[in-house]
């Protein structure tokens, strides 16, 4: 049977109390999911023997969390990703953003959407259902208008997590809402065994910084052609001046499907344990990162050092830099518009 449990979870920096609400399908799958920065604290998930796991990277306590340079599990926003140079021009006027990944403007900037407390209320539906509400107040970190945010985590009885997003605003603003989970399907500290299968035709290719080059680049003959499973390791390895430049895979993927469509992105597996996951999405584009920042620093939960590949990302969103990037999708939110995004992610094991 499925239920919704709150308890506390210390405090947020400027010391509000938080809570950690558990949310169990009643069929093996549990979330456990803070207010603070809407972080999915842990996703236990079973095995092809029922065993059961907690398949993110992450903290077992807020005191960790309020340190989250990865951005483990968190809701992320106002702008996902990143803007080039922090700053973008719209409606003829520029907007100078905080610079905090280098030159550019990454993840919602200082005090993005990871590092607030939001409103929370369990909902009923099908399933067990959490809601999140923030306003983003004019001139948050640059951006222009209030931003009203609501997210909404359900577990349903088929495996899923579904996440749904909306927002409104009183003035035209960027927006690209992601979660930042970080998976890892097995028992070993790495994912090279993981295989992976990509609905995309095209990627986006970078800069340096990690900027997309505004081209389309065809994933024909490239190791990002993941149409067909392949294990992510041998993939990691090749000689590839993308990979290079990002230190691994930490690219946008285009998803061969229609505007607005709820559709596959990708599907994971992991042959030792059994679990697979698999991703649909409304959105354009899904980021895979294959933890090229991870360096073994940073001790999470179980005292485990997270080196790199210790997790996959599967953000789904818009692409970066869109607001300089007019041949994109647009991700200007207008008055009177409503944002919507739906993102699954299912799990199954065999």
């Amino acid at each position: 049977m499925s239920r919704l449990v709150k308890k506390p979870f210390g405090s947020a920096p400027d010391g509000t109390p938080i809570d950690l609400f558990i949310l169990d399908n009643g069929r093996g799958l549990e979330a456990r999911i803070t207010n603070f920065g809407g972080i999915i604290v842990s996703l236990f998930a079973p095995d092809r023997h029922g065993r059961r796991r907690d398949i993110l990277l992450g903290f077992a306590d807020a005191r960790g969390f309020a340190r989250n340079k990865p951005y483990f599990g968190a809701l992320v926003g106002r702008y996902a990703n990143r803007i080039a140079k922090a700053q973008f021009v719209l409606d003829g006027r520029t907007y100078r953003l905080a610079a905090n990944d280098g030159d550019n403007h990454l993840h919602g900037g200082v005090m993005g959407f990871d590092r607030v407390v939001w409103e929370p209320r369990p909902i009923d539906g099908d399933g067990t259902a959490l809601e999140l509400k923030y306003r983003s107040r004019d001139g948050e970190e640059g951006y222009p208008g209030n931003l009203d945010v609501t997210v909404a985590y359900t577990l349903t009885p088929a495996g899923e997590l579904q996440i749904r997003y909306e927002a409104v605003t009183d003035r035209p603003t960027p927006v690209n809402l992601t979660s930042h989970a970080y998976f890892n399907l097995g028992n070993s500290p790495d994912i090279l065994r993981h295989e992976i299968r990509l609905n995309a035709s095209f990627f986006l290719p970078v800069d340096a910084g990690l900027i997309p080059t505004g081209k389309l680049r065809s994933v024909d003959g490239t190791p990002f052609d993941f149409r067909v499973p392949a294990s992510i390791g041998p993939r990691l390895t090749a000689d590839d001046e993308q990979l290079r430049l990002a230190g691994g895979i930490d690219h946008t993927f285009v998803i061969d499907k229609k505007e607005g469509e709820l559709a596959t992105a990708a599907e994971v597996y992991d042959r030792a344990s059994g679990r697979a996951m698999r991703v649909r999405t409304t959105e354009p584009g899904i980021q895979f990162y294959t933890g090229n920042f991870l360096d073994g620093t940073i001790v999470g939960k179980r005292g485990q050092a997270y080196g790199p590949r210790a997790a996959i990302c599967l953000e789904a969103q818009h692409f970066p830099d869109s607001p300089n990037q007019p041949q994109f999708p647009s991700t200007i939110l207008r008055p009177g518009e409503v944002y919507r995004q739906t993102t699954v992610y299912q799990f199954t094991a065999a």
